[in-house]
């Protein structure tokens, strides 16, 4: 077994000592910004089975989420006929969230793919894999170099990383997946 499967196992499985430093990590990462850039990945198996590669033009970022809070947000107090709401889709998952977080705060790099870190009863925690893509390094990389296409710009806010794939329903392929292709509401304009 190589390096990657004994980390693996190890956060499917922690044992005592590994589930109290990663309560005391999270004890630290609460008092941090929602936003913070990171030396190096907390899941170097995850992250590399994501894509992430130690090399310039790639940097990871660790989101914080706060969980539970799906009711769209009322301006005013009570609710009356022409009061406006804040406009949000409760569909997207916490995950492909943090990564539209992550891009606003990093806007000249583009979000590669994310994975779950850490949670508790408050809050989750994701690492964001992003990428420059005007790098010379990552220009030049054969494996990363299909991101700096035009068609690939802003792809977190399309719903194009894995993340939003899946809550899409686009993972899902054959009998029962008919009408999720290309996406809902070009069904729904194609019944019309």
């Amino acid at each position: 077994m190589g390096i990657y499967k004994h980390i693996r196992d190890a956060w499917k499985k922690p044992y005592d000592s590994v589930d109290v430093a990663l309560k005391q990590r999270m004890i630290e990462w609460r008092k941090e910004d929602t936003t913070v850039r990171i030396e190096r990945p907390t899941r170097l198996d995850r992250a590399r089975s994501c894509g992430y590669k130690a090399k310039e033009g790639i940097i990871i970022v660790r989101q914080r989420i706060p969980v539970s809070h799906r009711m769209r947000e009322s301006g005013v107090k009570g609710r009356r006929t022409k009061t406006q709401r804040r406009k949000k889709i409760v569909s997207k998952n916490y995950q492909q969230i943090a990564e539209e977080r992550a891009a606003v705060k990093y806007p000249n790099m583009e979000v590669l793919n994310s994975y779950w870190v850490a949670e508790d009863g408050q809050e989750k925690w994701f690492e964001v894999i992003m990428v420059d893509k005007f790098h010379p390094a990552i220009i030049a990389d054969k494996d990363l170099n299909w991101i700096c296409q035009p068609q690939h710009e802003k792809r977190v806010f399309r719903g194009l990383t894995s993340a939003a794939r899946r809550s899409r329903g686009l993972m899902n392929k054959g009998k029962g997946a008919e009408k999720i292709r290309p996406s809902n509401r070009a069904r729904d304009r194609m019944a019309k």
